[in-house]
């Protein structure tokens, strides 16, 4: 088993690269406003997604093996023992208080192994079906901390998980190809004669523009789709998801105000664009409104 303690960790300066990492997201993992309880545990959940993507996004040589220890790992928790790394252990009354399953975790890591072999999505449906490994197992496992179950509300929080990653696909044009991967599906870069040698100019061409809006707009509409799980939560947790989609939905503004071109620079939002948008979701109102 590969050497967990030395991953990043939650504990000194691991502390404090994850909460660098946690403030660098769209949108606020665990509002400050939340009952520390619940902060608690999202920060938990945070962490350990972290750690997930860090392992398949770093490290020199052969990244599977100290993923597939992870999930070993997850499953010595899950199985009631005491995991070896860090924030495993952090996460451990979490899993116990709200009762959380392991196959969440296991599909995050599922993803990330995913990465190690598979570098391009034919589709958009492929695409949708990596989210359902990469994104989605995050907004059910929220759904959990905030004890809010059944289908239907799955259902609509794999809508907003798929958008909101395919939104971060869009910001991440750049970052994705210089690490060897294009996340836009290779149908679509036909269609608008896009090659992947133009992801690497310092500039969107027009037609690399056109891409970008045309996936941000697909995203847009999962969005859209999502939003009826807002008003189907109750309390704590309809803010800490209305947080989720005002930061979706402030990134898509922040893609359209940089005029789609995400190769000159990574286009980010601004706290006041998702103050606004969080009003915007809560009234029910389209994701492209600004």
């Amino acid at each position: 088993m590969a050497d967990m303690t030395s991953l990043p960790d939650p504990a000194g300066a691991g502390d404090a690269y994850l909460r660098a990492k946690e403030q660098a997201e769209n949108f606020p993992v665990a509002l400050r406003i939340l009952p520390r309880r619940h902060r608690a545990h999202l920060l938990a959940v945070y962490d350990v997604a972290r750690v997930i993507d860090d392992l398949g996004d770093t490290g020199h040589g052969d990244r599977r093996p100290a993923l597939r220890a992870f999930d070993e790992d997850i499953d010595v928790l899950f199985g009631g023992g005491t995991p070896r790394h860090p924030v495993l252990q952090r996460l451990s009354p979490t899993v116990a208080d709200r009762g959380l399953t392991a196959k969440p975790f296991h599909d995050l890591v599922a993803a990330n192994l995913l990465d190690q072999e598979k570098a391009a999505y034919g589709t958009f449906d492929d695409l949708v079906a990596y989210c359902r490994l990469s994104a989605d197992p995050v907004g059910r496992i929220v759904l959990a901390v905030f004890g809010a179950t059944g289908t239907r509300l799955e259902q609509l929080s794999d809508r907003i998980c798929t958008a909101l990653q395919i939104v971060e696909h869009c910001q991440d044009v750049a970052e994705d190809r210089r690490n060897g991967r294009i996340y836009l599906p290779l149908e679509d870069l036909d269609r608008f004669g896009v090659r992947p040698s133009d992801l690497d100019a310092h500039r969107a061409t027009p037609a690399v523009r056109r891409l970008v809006e045309f996936e941000a707009q697909r995203a847009g509409t999962l969005l859209d789709e999502g939003l009826p799980l807002l008003p189907a939560l109750r309390g704590w947790g309809r803010l800490a998801v209305t947080g989720y989609v005002a930061g979706g939905r402030a990134t898509l503004y922040a893609l359209r105000r940089a005029g789609w071109d995400v190769l000159a620079a990574t286009p980010r939002p601004k706290k006041r664009d998702v103050l606004a948008q969080a009003v915007a979701a809560s009234l029910g109102s389209g994701v492209m409104s600004r």
